[in-house]
C-alpha cells in the first residue's frame, strides 16, 4: 500500500509525533511509498513563511526531499474531483476544494489517505487512516 499524507499528518511529523514517526519507519521497512500533494506543500510552506519559521521550513524541505510530491498535472484528477465535489454538494456534505483534490489524487493514483481531518470520511471510495489515533 502507498500513502498520501494530509497537511495535519505532515505537521505532526514535523513536530516529532512518535506515532507518525513510527508509522513512517514501518513504511520504509516494507518499502512502501509516501507522497504528498502539491496542495499540501503549498499549505505548509505558506504557513511557515508567514510565521518566518525558518527551522521548521528547513525540516519541511528536508522531508520533501525524502518523499515524492504529486502535482495536479493530470486532467483525470480534476475530472474526478469535479464529480466528487458535485456529488457531495448535492448530498449536503460539503468538503473543501483542497481536500477534494487530495482525495481525487488518491483515487487516481490508488493511494491511501492519511489524515486527522474527518472531511475525508465523507468521501466515498477512498481509504483513510488516522495515524494520530494509532495505539502505541
Amino acid at each position: 500500500m502507498n500513502y498520501i499524507l494530509d497537511t495535519n499528518i505532515i505537521t505532526a511529523h514535523m513536530e516529532n509525533n512518535e506515532k507518525v514517526r513510527m508509522k513512517l519507519g514501518e513504511i520504509a521497512f516494507y518499502e512502501e511509498e509516501v507522497f504528498i500533494s502539491a496542495i499540501n506543500y503549498y499549505e505548509i510552506k505558506r504557513g511557515l513563511l508567514v510565521k518566518n519559521a525558518t527551522r521548521k521550513l528547513d525540516i519541511f524541505e528536508g522531508f520533501c526531499r525524502e518523499i515524492r510530491i504529486l502535482f495536479l498535472d493530470n486532467q483525470e484528477i480534476f475530472d474526478k474531483a469535479s464529480d466528487m465535489w458535485a456529488d457531495l454538494e448535492q448530498k449536503g456534505r460539503h468538503v473543501n476544494d483542497a481536500d477534494t483534490l487530495i482525495a481525487a489524487t488518491a483515487l487516481t493514483q490508488d493511494l491511501l489517505v492519511v489524515s486527522d481531518d474527518s472531511d475525508f470520511l465523507r468521501i466515498q471510495d477512498i481509504t483513510v487512516e488516522n495515524w494520530l489515533n494509532l495505539e502505541p
